[in-house]
């Protein structure tokens, strides 16, 4: 079982160049990534999807990517002669015209556009190789942060589930007393309606019996047995389960809601109403799965 969130970080370095991707990645119902790149290495977003593709099938992922040159040709200065010697020339004739000429070749190399930096031209295919090897330790790191949380998850959840089986045991052993107390106060209420009629057993009976079948809750509560044991058994499958664990939920809280609707007795409704809100806790543990 893992969590969707997670974090990783990867460095890869060769030939002066070095790469380090970061990933931070937060619950979402489907696969979405946020790229933080440097413009013009946009090209290498492709290839951290397709990596990232291999190890996270679920949760918003937001990429960050740190490049450092430190190349000896990373840049080249290159020198507009002719523009100096303007620069130059300008600077003579102030001379003459009274200024003083204190024009030296450090002012003029500060002189707008004389020297040009340039940035020499990447090799984007080296760098994507760098990006790729730095996004799968990345990725490794961050799929052991996630199932170390998703350890954590599973244990929480499990507690979670033990207190709903105790919840749904107790209703279990409270449903048959249902029908025995309604027939004790409709025979008690008849009785005191027909004050000394003898009463009709046959349809004090068949309304008992009407009763009972209304308010039968076993198949609600077997079919929260079946799920509460569907779940150990997603528990322990690999992959992504955060998906079916959430339909099963779904599915609990259908019966627990039949339950409480069919069964009016008053120790049976407090479970049901807290057996919702552990559900709902659970529920809201699930939503943080891949």
């Amino acid at each position: 079982m893992k969590s969707m969130t997670g974090y990783g970080r990867g460095i890869a370095e060769k030939d002066g160049r070095k790469v380090t991707i970061e990933l931070r990645s937060v619950n979402h119902r489907f696969s979405d990534y946020s790229m933080k790149f440097p413009r013009f290495l946009s090209a290498c977003e492709d290839a951290v999807r397709k990596v990232c593709s291999e190890y996270i099938v679920r949760g918003h992922v937001d990429v960050f990517l740190l490049y450092e040159n430190n190349r000896d040709d990373k840049a080249a200065a290159s020198l507009d002669l002719p523009l100096a010697k303007q620069y130059l020339e300008i600077a003579k004739e102030l001379e003459k015209a009274g200024f003083i000429n204190d024009l030296t070749a450090a002012r003029v190399m500060k002189m707008p556009d004389v020297v040009e930096v340039k940035e020499a031209d990447e090799n984007i295919d080296e760098i994507i190789a760098l990006v790729t090897e730095a996004t799968r330790e990345a990725c490794e790191k961050l799929v052991e942060t996630r199932e170390a949380e998703g350890e954590k998850l599973r244990v929480d959840l499990l507690a979670k589930l033990r207190n709903l089986e105790d919840m749904v045991s107790f209703i279990e052993e409270r449903a048959p007393l249902v029908a025995t107390v309604y027939a004790e106060k409709l025979k008690k209420r008849m009785t005191e309606y027909l004050d000394g009629i003898e009463i009709d057993q046959s349809k004090f009976l068949s309304e008992v019996c009407l009763y009972t079948d209304r308010v039968a809750i076993d198949e609600e509560l077997t079919r929260l047995r079946t799920h509460f044991a569907r779940c150990k058994e997603i528990f322990e499958s690999d992959g992504a389960i955060g998906k079916t664990l959430d339909f099963t939920v779904q599915e609990m809280n259908r019966e627990i809601n039949t339950t409480g609707s069919k069964c009016s007795d008053i120790r049976i409704t407090e479970k049901v109403i807290a057996a919702k809100n552990e559900l709902e806790k659970f529920r809201e543990q699930v939503q943080n799965i891949e």
